[in-house]
């Protein structure tokens, strides 16, 4: 069976950094995501075309909705609660991570309403990293440890399989999960990225039919696989860098796609006007709706 070829259109000329993570709440009709670098949350609003945003003042790896409307984060060194708009921005208190040799990448909000994020090497290359699991009542679990580049995170709607990014690996693996309290064992290889072909596996999103979708950096595209493993899409963008996936709009059947270009330099920046936006595509299927914290 033939790869279906898609192209991304630019949805937001916002050039950022490091977009990352974005999450569509379906309460307003915006898509929340974050530059990391320049510690800024974005509010898109697709029918304006219009962005919001604030800055936390630090680096911020992750963003999630709360179930009261405000937002959960992974800031550079520990996790946070503010309002919708970045209003009574607050660190949770007794957690910290060691700046000096990793920092907060991805995140998601896991089907039982926690935040689950990851750090990683500041090199890029040392398994220093781990993954940890923000309860509603400020308790902080690590549920992986020797991880280099924590990335994306998804779970399926049953909570019956949690797939997963470590993005040296060049791979998702996937986790038996209990779907009573989210347990994670037998992890195993589910999907392999050819770096060469693809380039490197960074955030991810599940659609409707069991498919992932991954955003592939250095590969300048997102390519979707089926529950077999099969790559039977590819979504190609004019950028090069491309870092996360999220279904978003009404009937969550757009397919918005953030890119950096904090890693290109001057050369492949002036081929690439368009490094750093975010874009969308019609991926002709629906996705998930994401959780929400608490």
């Amino acid at each position: 069976m033939s790869v279906v070829e898609l192209r991304a259109e630019v949805a937001l000329g916002l050039q950022a950094s490091l977009g990352e993570g974005p999450v569509w709440d379906e309460r307003d009709g915006t898509l929340v995501f974050v530059d990391i670098e320049q510690g800024s949350v974005y509010r898109y609003d697709p029918s304006s075309g219009r962005a919001v945003s604030f800055s936390t003042g630090t680096h911020v790896g992750a963003v999630g909705l709360r179930s009261d409307g405000g937002l959960v984060l992974a800031l550079l060194d520990g996790f946070a609660l503010s309002g919708p708009a970045g209003e009574a921005l607050e660190p949770v208190p007794g957690f910290a991570t060691d700046a000096s040799a990793v920092r907060f990448n991805d995140g998601e909000v896991d089907p039982w309403g926690r935040f689950v994020a990851g750090t990683m090497d500041w090199g890029f290359v040392k398994p220093v990293g781990s993954l940890y699991r923000l309860s509603p009542d400020g308790e902080v679990e690590t549920l992986l440890s020797g991880v280099t580049i924590s990335n994306g995170l998804a779970w399926t709607p049953d909570r019956t399989v949690m797939y997963y990014v470590d993005t040296p690996t060049l791979g998702v693996d996937a986790f038996d999960v209990d779907p009573d309290d989210g347990t994670m064992t037998r992890r195993h290889r589910v999907i392999t990225i050819d770096e060469a072909e693809h380039g490197r596996p960074d955030g991810i999103a599940l659609d409707v039919e069991g498919c992932v979708w991954v955003a592939c950096y250095w590969g300048s595209r997102v390519c979707r696989f089926t529950p077999e493993g099969r790559l039977d899409k590819v979504v190609h963008l004019p950028a090069s860098c491309v870092t996360s996936v999220a279904f978003a709009g009404p009937r969550l059947d757009q397919l918005y796609i953030t890119t950096a270009r904090t890693d290109l330099d001057a050369g492949r920046l002036a081929g690439e006007p368009h490094a750093g936006d975010l874009f969308v595509v019609d991926p002709g299927v629906a996705g998930i709706a994401p959780a929400r914290f608490g």
